[in-house]
């Protein structure tokens, strides 16, 4: 029963809970990246440097062939196209993530900042105020 109630206080510790939501967020984010690359982007992309989807792109090492008993040899094929997509979904997620940490930092240097910056010192009472005008007038003098 130890094993259970420990196991328990672990899951419900709120470092998991954050890591189990961050998780779910990521992928979804990682759909809506995947979307938005073969969606958005890739098309005009393609248009642009000749109608090419990039997901068809490969290099054939060995064409399709029928073999002696008329069974179908598929064609030996790299596809080089899902990688590309697949590094552009990459340096999308890459760079959203680069600016949500650039943000964190300076939030965090700003508040930092501020708890670091001396107060300012308190103002002079009258009598201060006073026997400084009488010296300032006595040394015109």
């Amino acid at each position: 029963m130890g094993m259970i109630s420990e196991f328990k206080e672990f899951a419900m510790r709120g470092n998991v809970i954050d890591l189990a939501v961050g998780v779910v967020i990521g992928g979804a984010f990682g759909k809506i990246v995947t979307a938005l690359v073969d969606k958005v982007i890739m098309p005009p992309l393609g248009w642009l440097i000749g109608n090419v989807d990039f997901s068809d792109l490969g290099w054939t090492l060995a064409p399709a062939r029928v073999a002696a008993d008329g069974s179908e040899i598929p064609a030996v094929v790299i596809g080089y196209g899902e990688f590309l997509n697949t590094v552009i979904q990459f340096l999308i997620v890459a760079f959203a993530i680069f600016m949500l940490v650039k943000g964190v930092n300076r939030l965090a240097r700003r508040r930092k900042q501020e708890e670091e910056a001396p107060a300012a010192p308190p103002e002079p009472s009258e009598e201060v105020l006073l026997l400084r005008q009488i010296r300032d007038s006595l040394q015109q003098r």
